[in-house]
Parts: structure tokens; C-alpha cells; sequence
């Protein structure tokens, strides 16, 4: 049996990094140049998600690629590819369709929403259906809480999701069709998601709109807050360098005593005077007497020869 996280690792078959055309390796050159310079390895993450948008995996050929690519070895590639699961390591279909099963939505209807789709899609986690339209799994969080239980589509919100929504989601899919998400950008396919995440946006409509990106349940805690003229408490390092409550010897940008900067000997003439002290003299001790050889366990221990050679010794010394 083929081990999931391991699938991208073929012994047999390292890979070919000259299956990507020319387009993909000019748009990785692209990806490495937004680094400063000696810096390529920083392009691994969106340079995986390049790779896939190709073939919608992370395979041999894609893992050997981007260490090509980025002067890597494929072992280090492969680590970070098989840590991250955005970076799928079995075919992924048209449209991955996610559920969040953690905590919050999972009490919610997480758990029947993903027990149903399985059951209407015939297949189980991270499977993929036979005309190759869905890949379902379900996620430990889709951060999202407030909306709970939600689907996502090729990680598009639909909120507050029930059994039913979600199978009607899932038919629109299958029928070629591709519903508004409740929030974001419309839908588009698992490769172009995976472009888009890589820093390509070749259709300026599948950009998110900004007015819809929340919405009351996500704001409703910080617009109580305003109704209340309540605000989030904040300390500053004042000048007498005493921690207290926010005034205006806070530092522009600095919200808190923890982003204060720390103090050294340089800021702090205190603690350049403790740390100039001699260190204290310790108290002398009278010596141990040493403690006198265990004469009767030395001549009961065994010899580094054997009762032969003991023997030998022993005649010789006579």
C-alpha cells in the first residue's frame, strides 16, 4: 500500500524536470526574482503551488523541478511538500470541496456534512470521483468559526452550510455549473486556484471583490465594541521606564509593553552599573580529606586477565 505522504518520493522514478515547458519556467523565473538575490529558496512555497497549477499534484517531475529550479535537493523540496496540506500528492480533481470537521463546525454539522457527501459522491477522504470534477477531504480548520459549519470550494467560503445546501453545492458542480460562494471570488478550477496562490492572476474577475470579504458575523464583536466606545487595552514603556497604561509618551506604532524595545546597558545606565560590579567573593571551604582506597574491593576485583594469568603473575612475584 502506497504511503500517502510519501507518494511524492519514487525511487524508481526521481523525476524529470524537463516536462515543464517553457512557460512555467518562465514563470518561475518570474517567482524567484521577487526574492533578493541569493535568496531563491524563499520561492519554494509559491514555486509548489506553480508545479501544481501543471498538474494539479505535487509529483516526482514537480519535486525535481523546483530543486532544479531553486538549487535544492530534492529531499528538502520534498519535506516541505509533504508538510503543507495545500500540496496535494494524488491527482486533485476540478474542484477540491473541503469540509471543515474541527471542533466548533464539526458540533455544528460538520461531521453529517461530510458523512453525506461521501456517501452522494461514493467516495471517501481525499478521494476523487471517476469523471474527475470533485476531490473531497475533510479539514481540521478553515478559519472560520463565525460562519461555522462551512464547505469550501477550491477555498471558497459557502457559510453556514446544512446537509442539504452542501449536496445542492456539490450537484451544481457535477452539472458543469459553479455557484457563488457566499463570500470571495467566484469559483474557478483547482489549477487555476493553485496559479492564483502562486502570485498569477491572468483573469483580473477572479480577483475578490473587497465588499464582500465579511460580513455581520465576523464584525458584530468590533462594532459592539464601538457602540460601547470600549477599545482594546494597550500598555507603553513610559520614560520613566515603568510599564502603565497607554499615554502619549507611546512610541508611534508600538501597542503594547511587549513591543517595547528591550532594554541593553547602552539604555539602561542601571544595568550597566550592575553589570560593571565585581562578582561577589565566594566563601572559602576547608578542603575534604580524601577518602582513603577501598584496599579489600581493589583485591576482590576481578583481573584483566584470566585465572591462568593470575596465576602466572602470582608465581612470578614469589
Amino acid at each position: 500500500m502506497t504511503n500517502f505522504r510519501t507518494s511524492v518520493i519514487q525511487l524508481d522514478r526521481p523525476g524529470d524536470p524537463s516536462v515543464f515547458d517553457d512557460a512555467t519556467r518562465a514563470d518561475a523565473a518570474a517567482i524567484i526574482a521577487r526574492y533578493p538575490e541569493g535568496q531563491a529558496r524563499s520561492a519554494l512555497l509559491p514555486m509548489l503551488h506553480l508545479v501544481q497549477s501543471v498538474q494539479s499534484q505535487i509529483t516526482a517531475d514537480g519535486i525535481a523541478f523546483c530543486a532544479d529550479q531553486l538549487g535544492l535537493t530534492k529531499a528538502q523540496v520534498a519535506a516541505v511538500a509533504t508538510f503543507y496540506t495545500m500540496y496535494k500528492r494524488t491527482p486533485t480533481g476540478e474542484y477540491l470541496v473541503s469540509v471543515c470537521t474541527n471542533t466548533l463546525c464539526g458540533v455544528l454539522g460538520g461531521d453529517e456534512i461530510f458523512a453525506a457527501l461521501k456517501d452522494e459522491l461514493g467516495i471517501g477522504n481525499n478521494g476523487t470521483t471517476a469523471d474527475g470534477k470533485i476531490t473531497l477531504e475533510h479539514a481540521e480548520c478553515l478559519a472560520a468559526c463565525d460562519y461555522a459549519p462551512v464547505v469550501t470550494v477550491n477555498y471558497e467560503f459557502f457559510d453556514n452550510q446544512t446537509v442539504g445546501s452542501a449536496r445542492t453545492v456539490v450537484s451544481q458542480l457535477r452539472n458543469g455549473e459553479r455557484p457563488e460562494p457566499t463570500r470571495g471570488a467566484p469559483l474557478c478550477s483547482f489549477k487555476q486556484i493553485s496559479r492564483q496562490i502562486a502570485g498569477f492572476f491572468d483573469d483580473e474577475n477572479a480577483i475578490a471583490s473587497d465588499s464582500n470579504g465579511t460580513g455581520i458575523p465576523t464584525e458584530v464583536g468590533v462594532k459592539l465594541a464601538i457602540d460601547r466606545g470600549e477599545t482594546a487595552p494597550s500598555y507603553a514603556v513610559s520614560s520613566s521606564g515603568s510599564a502603565g497604561a497607554s499615554t502619549s509618551t507611546q512610541p508611534s506604532g508600538q501597542t503594547s509593553a511587549h513591543d517595547a524595545p528591550l532594554k541593553t546597558s547602552k539604555s539602561d545606565p542601571a544595568a550597566d552599573e550592575s553589570s560593571a560590579k565585581p562578582p561577589a567573593q565566594k566563601a572559602s571551604r576547608t578542603p575534604r580529606k580524601a577518602a582513603a582506597p577501598k584496599v579489600a574491593e581493589a583485591e576482590a576485583a576481578p583481573t584483566l586477565f584470566g585465572d591462568d594469568d593470575a596465576s602466572t603473575s602470582e608465581s612470578t612475584e614469589g
